[in-house]
């Protein structure tokens, strides 16, 4: 079934839980993660970040695979822009069908983010589309530009961004950073400014960065207010590690057997974070 987040994350705020949003890219990724949903009875989102949606499967391409997919299950399917930083790319996948967008616009300061993220909200809603906003910013572990206390969501701005914008879902910095961290690295969650936010805001909050942020403080986060966590660097790890094993047993393998397989064997990973995220038989 193909829906927007916007009644997703409602009925996930409500009843105190969270819904995954796994970053696919093709077929296979986004084929693997609904069947991950199914086995689970969980309501699903499937990114698409800006860079994969540019340079491997844009928005004409991905949405009409992800539509089909959602036709065949009754689970509860969203496609949504992740980190969309231009207005035009942004625009362009709601005319394509995307269910949601996400607008990556907090390097433009508090005004600027509001500005642009209403533009969207406004051209969103009246198709239909629901719209993540983003306040506060998070870092890479690429160049080890982790998130400092600087980046934290201001929790006053918080609420006036998502007054003045009109958001369904509000993306939040609390400790995580875009990437892999370094082995034995586990990031550190403000829980505090998450709890103070949630009582200002009482809207669906996102955690990006969920990779690697260890089941303490996912489950701490989905306590405290958190309905939806997007991981991408976890699942693309776990393909590849599928790749790797497949290859060491069989390395004259036939391609197309090996990409079920990979299908198959990263199933695992994305079921348990949607039992960390407790939105395990809510569809």
């Amino acid at each position: 079934m193909y829906v927007s987040m916007t009644e997703m994350l409602k009925k996930a705020n409500e009843e105190n839980y969270a819904v995954m949003a796994i970053n696919c890219f093709n077929l296979e990724t986004a084929r693997s993660v609904i069947k991950a949903a199914e086995l689970e009875n969980a309501p699903i989102i499937i990114n698409l970040y800006q860079e994969h949606l540019i340079d491997h499967c844009d928005s004409e391409l991905i949405t009409p695979i992800v539509k089909t997919l959602a036709s065949r299950t009754p689970i509860k399917v969203a496609l949504n822009f992740d980190h969309g930083q231009e207005v035009l790319y942004l625009k362009k996948a709601i005319d394509d069908g995307f269910s949601s967008v996400m607008v990556d616009a907090s390097r433009f300061g508090l005004q600027g983010n509001i500005d642009m993220t209403r533009e969207v909200v406004n051209y969103a809603h009246p198709k239909g589309v629901s719209v993540e906003g983003e306040i506060g910013c998070l870092g890479a572990t690429e160049g080890c530009a982790f998130t400092n206390d600087d980046m934290y969501t201001n929790p006053e701005e918080a609420l006036k961004f998502a007054k003045e914008t009109g958001i369904d879902a509000l993306a939040i910095s609390i400790g995580t950073s875009h990437g892999n961290y370094p082995d034995g690295m586990v990031p550190e969650f403000d829980f505090e400014r998450l709890k103070t936010i949630k009582e200002l805001t009482k809207m669906p909050l996102v955690l990006h960065g969920g990779s690697g942020s260890g089941r303490d403080n996912i489950l701490k986060a989905v306590k405290y207010g958190i309905n939806k966590i997007n991981v991408g660097c976890d699942f693309m790890n776990a393909n590849v590690e599928a790749i790797k094993s497949i290859l060491q047993k069989d390395p004259n393998i036939n391609y197309y057997v090996m990409m079920h397989k990979v299908e198959q064997d990263s199933i695992e990973l994305v079921r348990n974070y949607i039992r960390l995220s407790g939105s395990n038989n809510k569809n």
